[in-house]
């Protein structure tokens, strides 16, 4: 028998039932929410439950008598007879050994789980398609000798198809660390070997969204002192995996004119040059002949409630008046002035007015911008993003940097990545792709944080990008695209991109937050946790886990830029 820590209660007012159940334990029983115990149950099976929420309880029936007992609030005073007290806890039903889901009766031994129990007790015990999504701490602070540390794996197939697919992280900036967690799973999927030889056929797209984040995921994180170092390197092993940063990684830059500075992108002209020695650095651009299609990206969170800006380009699309004959993106910007002017021989049902604000939309994106160019010398590195997503292979890490692009051309890019992906797997650029010597990988993973500014419920329902989000959200599992998202606020993203994502992790949030009806399924006790979450830690949601899980995850071992 483990160690007895206490003893089911049932009360007229509070019965137990096939949900939850309370016991009594010592005083000086350090119990943590989240934490799992055995209680005995019939016919020899073992019911275990998760700590939700402590209370301490005496027999004062009021708050008055306990002042009066303290000759009338001297806090100095001592009470003549000591009041009768005692701890209790609520705990909800998880599992049974022998699935036997009645009630557990009054006077139950209740006990410290094994790390088998737990397993068991969370659907955690031979997990399939075993893929590690952090480690779980329990019993630290009862005793040395009866804490437990485990690895927590869920199976792939829920995580990256065909059961499920797709993650949502949210917390606010900063302490919730989303990028990081994001980047401690890709290194775990890069570790891990699969069962089936077409789970391990994956690539994945990285899409950096602020400052230099992702901007050098390959190289070792150089801050660690010594003791830091092997705290990191042992928690690495623990879980089973190699205490090296990630693999096979290119990193993708708009295209600046100037070397010297390199001025669309944070990154320092050293660093750059650096990977581009490696043959890992590319820089980006976008062609007029080939790139004008998605011109509607650039609107995706502009209001168009007439379609005034759908009918302009598609006007445009169709070599209406003189797109026809233009080639440059400095004649499409002449010509979008030319229709501007009063009198200009446009179509009747676009008004000039209608032109003057798709002026100020696409120049504010293209005017002077040297990623809109003529051409793209590959051997000077220059490359389109849709060209080189079409090459694509299994293993590959794309890293593509937009931080310091406005909103526009931030959509721009990330809607022409989407949009390159979905091509690509819908088996659009086969004809063309006939004879290389691999194939397209099995599965894509697209990264992208802050999705508020794509899939919010505030964006436009017509947004081109909003439509590819939820397409992929949708099909993406059965197309072979899996979706890792983050933002701050789960509760402002789109109820069909969220309502899709297999595995969702939140981190720490704010009050308000978690008032907001997302978290309506969570208890109290979890809520509050959620406002206090440390850096590294997260509760996770997955359809293999019988309960949330409270999660840690080590310390990003990849570079980082203060």
């Amino acid at each position: 028998m483990g160690n007895i820590i206490g003893k089911v209660a049932a009360t007229e007012k509070a019965p137990t039932n096939i949900d939850y159940f309370h016991f009594w334990c010592a005083h000086d029983l350090i119990l943590h929410p989240f934490d799992v115990i055995s209680v005995e149950h019939v016919r020899g099976s073992k019911t275990f439950g998760m700590v939700e929420d402590i209370s301490h309880i005496t027999d004062s029936p009021s708050f008055l008598t306990d002042y009066i007992s303290n000759d009338f609030g001297d806090v100095k005073a001592s009470s003549n007879t000591e009041r009768i007290n005692m701890n209790y806890v609520r705990a909800k039903v998880v599992a049974n050994t022998k699935g036997i889901f009645i009630p557990v009766l009054n006077g139950a031994k209740v006990m410290l789980a094994s790390e088998n129990e737990i397993e068991e007790a969370l659907g955690l015990k031979d997990v399939k398609n075993p893929l590690v999504c952090g480690y779980l701490e329990m019993y630290e602070s009862v005793d040395e000798a009866q804490k437990v540390r485990l690895p927590v794996k869920v199976n792939s197939k829920f995580l990256l198809g065909s059961e499920g697919a797709h993650l949502n992280i949210s917390g606010i900036s900063g302490l919730a660390a989303k990028t990081s967690y994001a980047m401690f799973l890709l290194k775990s999927i890069q570790d891990t070997k699969f069962q089936e030889e077409a789970d391990n056929d994956i690539a994945f797209i990285m899409v950096n969204v602020k400052g230099k984040d992702l901007l050098a995921i390959d190289q070792e994180n150089d801050e660690f002192s010594e003791n830091e170092k092997a705290e990191v390197v042992s928690e690495y092993e623990m879980l089973g995996l190699s205490p090296k940063p990630v693999t096979n990684v290119k990193y993708y830059y708009p295209y600046s004119k100037s070397t010297a500075s390199y001025s669309n992108t944070y990154a320092s002209k050293e660093h750059i040059e650096f990977q581009k020695n490696l043959r890992q650095a590319f820089f980006y651009k976008f062609l007029y002949s080939e790139d004008k299609d998605n011109l509607e990206l650039m609107f995706s969170n502009i209001d168009d409630p007439t379609q005034t800006m759908d009918a302009i380009i598609n006007y445009i699309m169709h070599g209406h008046g003189r797109f026809g004959s233009i080639t440059t993106w400095h004649q499409f910007l002449e010509e979008v002035e030319n229709n501007c002017k009063a009198g200009a021989n446009t179509e009747k049902e676009i008004t000039v007015s209608s032109w003057r604000k798709f002026r100020r939309i696409v120049k504010r994106s293209i005017h002077n911008n040297p990623i809109f160019a003529q051409n793209a010398n590959r051997d000077e590195g220059e490359i389109r993003l849709e060209d080189t997503i079409k090459e694509i292979k299994k293993g590959d890490i794309y890293v593509v940097d937009i931080a310091k692009l406005d909103d526009g051309m931030q959509s721009f890019v990330f809607g022409d990545i989407m949009r390159g992906v979905r091509n690509l797997k819908l088996g659009e650029y086969d004809e063309e792709l006939q004879g290389r010597d691999y194939s397209i990988p099995n599965k894509i993973v697209i990264f992208v944080d802050e999705l508020n500014k794509y899939a919010s419920s505030d964006v436009p329902k017509n947004s081109p990008i909003l439509r590819q989000i939820i397409d992929i959200a949708e099909r993406g599992r059965s197309l072979g695209i899996v979706l890792f998202a983050a933002e701050q606020f789960r509760s402002s993203i789109h109820d069909r991109v969220k309502g899709n994502c297999s595995t969702h992790a939140y981190g720490r949030t704010n009050a308000i937050e978690i008032s907001k009806r997302d978290y309506s399924f969570v208890p109290n006790v979890y809520q509050n946790m959620m406002t206090r979450l440390k850096q590294g830690e997260y509760i996770v949601q997955n359809p293999v886990f019988r309960s949330l899980i409270s999660i840690k995850f080590p310390r990003p071992i990849y570079k980082q830029f203060k």
